[in-house]
């Protein structure tokens, strides 16, 4: 595995992102695993996850696209994150928009945060994870409302590996519906490999008892 997703794994863990327990998805699914972003709240904490998704951006898509769209509300902070990274990293200048929950209707009017959308603009948006496609489902109508817009991709930070709507990945399931490219920071399978039996700070994060149980989930859930 890289050296940068190990560092990403531990990152995570650092910020209590990753978290292990007994959670319930947003697609109701119970799991000894829980990825919330939520978590990322220091200056320091986001300048370096939006490197990380710069990365992992760049990587996949290049720089040769207009929009990082972020839906709301943890898109927020993730797209702004990032094309400030991107600038930095790449020197690209990316503009960020973002939807707003309720429709504005004074001063800057309208559904979107951040810079505009229209006909020719290439997005590529980003997101915390992605469990059975639901987020999408959501954001595309509001994005392709805007105008002739090509939506290139999705970025997510970890990729749970899980079944979407039927029996393959949801990473996949999404690009195969929506024509796109998909793309994550790193696999849940990547982190499970990296902490099963390793020291984090002195600390055993995932050992056999735990692993069974993520083997059980992925044996219901698993693509």
């Amino acid at each position: 595995m890289e050296a940068y997703k190990e560092e990403f794994i531990e990152f995570m863990l650092d910020c209590e992102v990753l978290k292990f327990g007994d959670f319930v998805t947003k697609s109701g699914r119970n799991t000894p695993f829980f990825i919330n972003t939520g978590f990322y709240r220091t200056g320091v904490q986001l300048k370096k996850l939006g490197e990380y998704y710069a990365r992992t951006i760049h990587d996949t898509f290049g720089d040769d696209f207009d929009v990082l769209f972020g839906p709301a509300y943890k898109g927020i902070p993730l797209s702004t994150a990032t094309v400030i990274a991107f600038s930095e990293l790449y020197g690209r200048e990316i503009r960020y928009a973002s939807n707003r929950k309720e429709i504005k209707d004074h001063g800057d009017k309208g559904i979107l945060l951040g810079g505009p959308l229209g006909d020719g603009d290439r997005v590529v948006i980003i997101e915390d994870v992605t469990t059975a496609g639901t987020s999408i489902r959501e954001t595309l109508p509001i994005i392709k409302e805007r105008g002739d817009i090509s939506v290139l991709g999705l970025c997510v930070s970890v990729d749970r590996e899980e079944r979407g709507e039927g029996e393959k990945p949801a990473l996949l399931e999404i690009s195969e519906k929506y024509g796109m490219r998909t793309t994550a920071i790193v696999k849940m399978s990547e982190v499970t490999e990296y902490l099963l039996n390793h020291e984090v700070k002195g600390k055993k994060i995932i050992d056999d008892t735990l692993k069974e149980a993520i083997d059980a989930y992925y044996q219901k859930y698993g693509a």
